[in-house]
């Protein structure tokens, strides 16, 4: 695909920081699960946390298509934080899609410039999949509302600053379903212990917990009972987001498989050299590159706001984890022994992957969404 000058600059920024800066460390926030913060710190430094945002609220002012492109290049080098970027981006989309504009110039401008960081408290023990299945209640008290429930599966809970908390304000299915903005030392606001994954286990996971938190009317978010109108489009705006990482963590496995079967002797030739490791090679480099242009034209519909987004975020998120799960283990696999030992990147980079097909949206729910496009006849658009 053709990329604009700004948009090739922006590439190689985030390519040059990701390998010279947090491609060294990405074993060791592997290892000991630590939060990636001197990472973050560079990120937030060099811009790119805002890149898609407007400058008027702190952002670069770039378009989403850049954005995609940092999120890929540093989920090749370290997928854990980048992690903290695809979860800033869905913190940030639900102000830019429905707040106010004292709303986004008070939370969105410190999330853009990476001053603090941002969660998005969706999932419940009962709701995953199914969003309108959600327990947490908002009721109204005292020119607010006070907030109870228990989210699970958060990324970076207690690490975040500020919180875009989905609670129910009505019975309603659908429009019942609101979004506030709560604070971290907002009384009532509790946190669990960050979960042991198998996978991005520098980034933080952790439960939260609700507990008559009282907040105050101006941080409900898009006005009540619009949550779930909301939430549609913020995913629509995020799956490519995650399309992206999870082609990031491709190209990283494969790319360093490929030098691997080049250098690696077997047999008195190059693994490369024998037919059936080309054909694995060949595939991994055509699944790659059909995952990059689903992103990237899932990304340039959101940059034009094509109201058709729907099912190409789904197709972009969906193909692109599932090929990373697939290049992944294929990279594991050229390395034979190797392959399985954490001393070898394509390990960890197998375990990260996995996450991709089912955050943002399980990979049978995308299908689901793909299938109800198709059943309403609609066209897709080839070009």
């Amino acid at each position: 695909m053709y990329l604009t000058d700004e948009q090739d600059m922006i590439r190689k920024l985030a390519r040059d920081i990701a390998k010279e800066k947090i491609a060294p460390h990405a074993k060791h926030v592997d290892e000991t699960g630590e939060f990636p913060w001197e990472n973050i710190k560079v990120l937030a430094k060099n811009g790119l946390f805002g890149i898609h945002v407007p400058e008027e609220y702190g952002g670069t002012g770039a378009d989403m298509v850049s954005h995609v492109l940092v999120i890929e290049e540093v989920a090749a080098a370290c997928a854990s934080t980048s992690v903290a970027l695809s979860t800033q981006a869905l913190a940030i989309a639900p102000f830019l899609i429905g707040a106010n504009e004292e709303q986004k110039v008070r939370y969105v401008t410190p999330l853009a410039r990476g001053e603090v960081l941002g969660s998005f408290g969706i999932t419940e023990p009962g709701a995953g999949s199914d969003v309108s299945g959600l327990r947490t209640t908002a009721c109204r008290d005292r020119a607010g509302y006070v907030l109870n429930g228990r989210k699970i599966f958060i990324t970076n809970a207690g690490e975040s600053e500020i919180y875009v908390i989905v609670a129910r304000t009505s019975e309603h299915r659908t429009r019942g379903v609101s979004l506030f903005i709560v604070e971290k030392g907002t009384p009532g606001l509790f946190f669990g212990k960050k979960e042991d994954k198998m996978g991005i286990r520098g980034s933080a996971t952790r439960e939260v917990m609700l507990e008559d938190v009282w907040v105050p009317e101006e941080n409900l978010l898009g006005g009540e009972g619009n949550g779930f109108k909301i939430l549609m489009e913020v995913f629509n705006e995020t799956r490519p987001v995650v399309g992206a990482q999870a082609l990031g963590i491709a190209k990283g496995a494969f790319e360093y498989a490929l030098q691997y079967v080049k250098e690696r002797k077997q047999f008195g030739k190059r693994i490369f050299d024998f037919q059936m490791v080309q054909a694995m090679l060949s595939d991994m480099a055509m699944q790659i590159e059909a995952s990059r242009l689903l992103v990237y034209k899932a990304a340039q519909m959101i940059d034009r706001n094509d109201k058709e987004v729907a099912p190409y975020s789904s197709m972009a998120k969906c193909y692109a984890s599932d090929t990373a799960m697939k290049v992944t283990t294929d990279a594991v696999q050229l390395l034979g022994g190797y392959g399985y030992i954490k001393e070898y990147p394509v390990e960890r980079m197998m375990r990260d992957a996995k996450i991709t097909q089912i955050y943002e949206g399980t990979n049978q729910i995308q299908r689901l969404i793909i299938a109800k496009h198709l059943l309403e006849d609609k066209k897709l658009q080839l070009s």
